[in-house]
């Protein structure tokens, strides 16, 4: 499986995308996932190039990064996030950040918050992910109902989510692009196409995805949620 996650100019998002880039994957031998992250472009990194020709891994989650104004530009800014397993990655923006989202920050423990990847949109919405995860629920869910409670409490917001675990994707679209592509034994979701390939198919908008090697699987996530979703429209 491979996920890229590139903001593009595609619903309103950035054009260029200087701002860092992470990649993601996991070993062979099963070993939890490794991370290459920078902040700097993506085109200035003298090493990944040579890195990325000897790396081969059953599942790769990449991403470049423009930055929303206010946020920082550090190397742990850059996605993937990762934990117990996981990598996740979000492409958007939640608007009125920090405090259209606060009353959501206190379901979690305060050492998490204290100790979150950097003071920004994308790192609490991972750890609010993470902490719901943790508590058991099954990964669909944790990510549709993150989705619906930033939504409700920040409106306009643009959510495209993408968790892995390297034996599923569990992906968003809410107001940015998202598309996949399926072939033998391997499935790629992207926020745009990698290449002109017929094979690329665009998301619709507020779906869910849900994808394994050769298969994916689209739900409108208001179904997924159980009931109407919330927020922008």
């Amino acid at each position: 499986m491979r996920q890229s996650w590139a903001p593009g100019d595609m619903r309103g998002g950035g054009t260029v995308n200087a701002d860092g880039f992470g990649v993601g994957w996991y070993p062979p031998d099963g070993r939890e996932p490794v991370r290459y992250r920078v902040d700097r472009p993506m085109w200035s990194d003298v090493n990944f190039a040579a890195l990325a020709e000897v790396t081969r891994s059953p599942a790769v989650l990449a991403s470049v990064r423009s930055a929303t104004i206010g946020m920082p530009v550090v190397e742990t800014a850059a996605a993937p996030f990762s934990d117990d397993g996981w990598l996740f990655a979000h492409n958007g923006v939640v608007r009125g950040w920090p405090e259209s989202v606060a009353h959501l920050a206190g379901e979690v423990p305060v050492a998490n918050l204290l100790t979150m990847d950097a003071p920004m949109d994308s790192a609490l919405l991972w750890v609010l992910l993470r902490h719901r995860l943790r508590k058991g629920a099954d990964p669909a869910e944790a990510v549709t109902s993150l989705v619906a409670d930033v939504a409700e409490a920040s409106p306009m917001s643009r959510l495209n989510l993408l968790l892995t675990d390297s034996e599923q994707i569990v992906a968003t679209t809410w107001t940015h692009s998202l598309w996949t592509r399926v072939g033998p034994g391997r499935v790629e979701v992207s926020s745009e196409p990698g290449d002109d390939d017929p094979a690329w198919t665009e998301v619709p908008d507020r779906h869910l995805v849900l994808a394994r090697p050769s298969e994916v699987d689209l739900r409108p996530l208001a179904e997924a949620a159980g009931g109407p979703t919330t927020g922008a429209r």
